[in-house]
């Protein structure tokens, strides 16, 4: 049957329907990659998020394609979404930066606008400093007296909704990832002021500043953040600080004025580890021992305190990100380093020892832990785990290192783990977790502190979380029990506390601040 024919003839549209049906494929693709990521074990939460991003840029890519290619939308539309998306992405980047990633490697956005830099504080005098504080006790080096994270006292309160931290002083400082140190009323860190590296001594119950030191260098990656990464050291009246470029210098407690100075990595033929010499010197019988990083006999390095000459120098197995412990171990006192391997050397003479290989392929960063004359209990992050090692000598002198449990447990991004009457206790990705020491079983893993900083104090463990927070728990090995806590600072604070008595010194790459913590 034909039209009628004072119809007017029908307009055919011969534009082509909108395809859909590829974008609705490719978000289904998308949503049952991430089902399948978010239920397959996790090698490591910094993996999960690599992969996370990872799928989130292949399913842009390919709604972009749909877009361009196979949606069949008008043009115009099309070329409008994908300027859309542009200016919004310029938008974003013209506005914000990258301040560094959390411990998991999500970035964290700051405003352009924000300002990083502050300006080199003036040395105050020196006049009316008393050289002891009622209340303090020192706190030398880095992780405390021993190297160990493990201090005897105070003894704090427990309930800290009755009796507060009372918040001493608290400021902005430069950006570093270095801990204080404490002699007396003064607190010591470094950090990064412009283009200098700055040692700084703080009066500890004002943050006013005593002296501050100076030199031309400084580290920064969108990654790995700027400034030192060092923890200084104290020791008969004179500070020694390693700065993120290698450089490495003594100074006089009571002026900050420079005794010698050393470019270690340039000395040693090293180049700056992907995330900056990190390593906190040691000071041990006159010597101070730092990790140079070369090769031929030239891993660790030691210097006389006195005038900086080279005392000796051994090993050869480059960067490290850990800091030198002494310990006895079978009898003989050695030097131990966590760099590519577990290394152990002569404390005498440099000589490398023995060494205990573990998985490589990232920065292996928190400190051994001695488990008794023989043993030493190690970690590292990325998925890798824990471990126990036994040393021995045989009858003729030689050495061996072999495991004795090793699992992945614990796996220690750049934390540092306490051991607390036969138990481990440390940051599992961010998770705390209980490990019994002699055998490696996991007792608990409760708590998401973030990739922070422990400390034991008395019988308790004190946790710096990554947000700011400071945790005061009661270790046991049956289950998490935490005690209280307050907020001590704002932001990623990846730097190691000091508890000089019942002072307590926190900061990050921002700011610091001073409590006085409520003791019994």
């Amino acid at each position: 049957m034909s039209e009628p024919a004072d119809l007017p003839p029908a307009e055919v549209d011969r534009r082509p329907a909108v395809r859909w049906w590829p974008a609705v494929i490719i978000l289904a693709a998308g949503f049952i990659a991430f089902a399948i990521l978010w239920f397959a074990p996790r090698v490591s939460q910094q993996q999960f998020n690599i992969q996370v991003a990872q799928i989130l840029l292949c399913l842009l890519a390919a709604l972009l394609l749909w877009l361009l290619l196979g949606s069949r939308m008008r043009w115009k539309i099309r070329l409008s979404i994908l300027g859309g998306i542009i200016l919004a992405i310029g938008a974003v980047a013209g506005l914000f930066r990258v301040r560094g990633v959390t411990g998991n490697l999500v970035p964290i956005l700051e405003p352009r606008w924000a300002s990083r830099m502050l300006t080199a504080p003036l040395p105050a005098s020196l006049a009316n400093m008393a050289p002891r504080v009622s209340g303090a006790a020192d706190f030398p080096q880095f992780l405390g007296p021993n190297r160990n994270g493990i201090l005897g006292g105070p003894r704090l309160t427990t309930n800290w909704t009755e009796r507060a931290p009372a918040l001493l002083w608290r400021q902005p400082v430069g950006a570093a990832w270095s801990g204080f140190v404490v002699s007396g009323s003064m607190a010591i860190t470094q950090e990064q002021r412009g283009e200098e590296e700055l040692t700084i001594c703080y009066d500890l119950l004002t943050g006013k500043v005593i002296w501050s030191h100076a030199e031309t260098a400084r580290y920064f990656t969108a990654l790995a953040g700027e400034g030192p990464r060092a923890t200084p050291s104290i020791k008969d009246a004179k500070v020694f600080v390693q700065g993120a470029t290698g450089l490495l210098s003594c100074l006089d407690l009571g002026t900050g004025r420079t005794i010698w100075s050393k470019d270690v990595l340039q000395l040693n033929e090293a180049g700056v580890p992907s995330w900056g010499q990190s390593g906190s010197p040691l000071v041990l019988e006159g010597l101070v021992v730092v990790g140079a990083g070369g090769s031929n006999e030239r891993s660790m390095v030691a210097y006389q305190a006195t005038d900086g000459s080279q005392a000796w120098s051994g090993g050869s197995e480059g960067n490290t990100y850990s800091s030198p412990l002494v310990a006895t171990l079978d009898g003989v006192r050695q030097i131990l380093i966590f760099s590519g391997s577990l290394v152990g050397h002569d404390a005498g003479s440099g000589k490398e020892l023995w060494r205990f290989p573990w998985p490589g392929g990232h920065p292996h960063v928190a400190m051994p832990l001695i488990a008794s004359g023989t043993d030493v209990i190690i970690s590292s992050g990325y998925g890798t785990g824990s471990g126990r090692v036994r040393i021995q000598r045989d009858a003729s002198g030689n050495w061996t290192a072999k495991a004795v449990w090793r699992g992945n447990r614990l796996k220690a991004k750049f934390t540092n783990p306490v051991l607390h009457r036969s138990h481990v206790y440390g940051l599992d990705d961010g998770i705390l977790a209980c490990l019994d020491a002699e055998t490696g079983e996991l007792k608990w893993k409760d708590g998401r502190y973030g990739h922070g900083q422990t400390l034991i104090v008395g019988d308790l463990l004190l946790v710096m979380a990554e947000n700011g927070d400071v945790v005061l728990i009661d270790p046991q090995p049956d289950q998490l029990r935490e005690l209280s806590r307050f907020t001590a600072l704002v932001g990623k604070t990846w730097n190691p506390p000091a508890l000089a008595g019942e002072y307590l010194l926190v900061r990050n790459d921002k700011e610091a601040a001073c409590y006085r913590l409520p003791t019994n």
